[in-house]
């Protein structure tokens, strides 16, 4: 489980990873049992917006995923990813697997010289997953030409491309 910052921009750049079979927004890290978007908006809740991103370890790596959602939004900011503000857009990894908690641990640690200023990913066992209502999945895909869509998801997307166009 991913979260960096609103789920919908997290969904799109790891839908189109390759290796990735599937990418599911929801919610994670908090109190409220069965939460609804309105509730984790509000921010009192504690939980967070994330992606389950599922994939087939055959063609790619836990540690190769972390580098992508590292390149793809600011582990750096406090509660907050550009103008979404608030815990519900903290970076955070929720692990169910102790092994990838050191796999995360790792990649942080790798990074910390790039970033330019303190990494603040949390780095915390997954409790309960929520999965998001209907109308979030695959958002960006059913909006493209929306404001938010253009103006936030399209630049994660643009990092996404430079990212993998590095990496080869």
């Amino acid at each position: 489980m991913l979260g960096g910052g609103c789920f919908w921009c997290t969904e799109a750049v790891f839908q189109r990873v390759e290796g990735v079979t599937r990418v599911v927004p929801g919610y994670a890290g908090g109190d409220v049992p069965d939460p609804t978007y309105e509730q984790v908006c509000g921010g009192k809740t504690g939980h967070a917006e994330v992606v389950r991103v599922e994939y087939d370890d055959a063609k790619i790596t836990l540690e190769r995923l972390l580098h992508i959602f590292f390149a793809t939004h600011d582990p750096t900011t406090l509660n907050r990813q550009g103008a979404d503000e608030g815990t519900q857009y903290r970076s955070a990894i929720f692990y169910s697997d102790e092994a990838d908690a050191v796999k995360a641990q790792s990649v942080i640690s790798a990074l910390r010289g790039e970033a330019g200023a303190p990494i603040v990913t949390q780095v915390v066992p997954l409790g309960t997953f929520y999965e998001a209502e209907a109308y979030h999945h695959n958002y960006f895909e059913q909006h493209p030409e929306q404001a938010y869509c253009q103006m936030v998801i399209n630049p994660k997307l643009d990092k996404l491309r430079a990212y993998l166009r590095q990496t080869r």
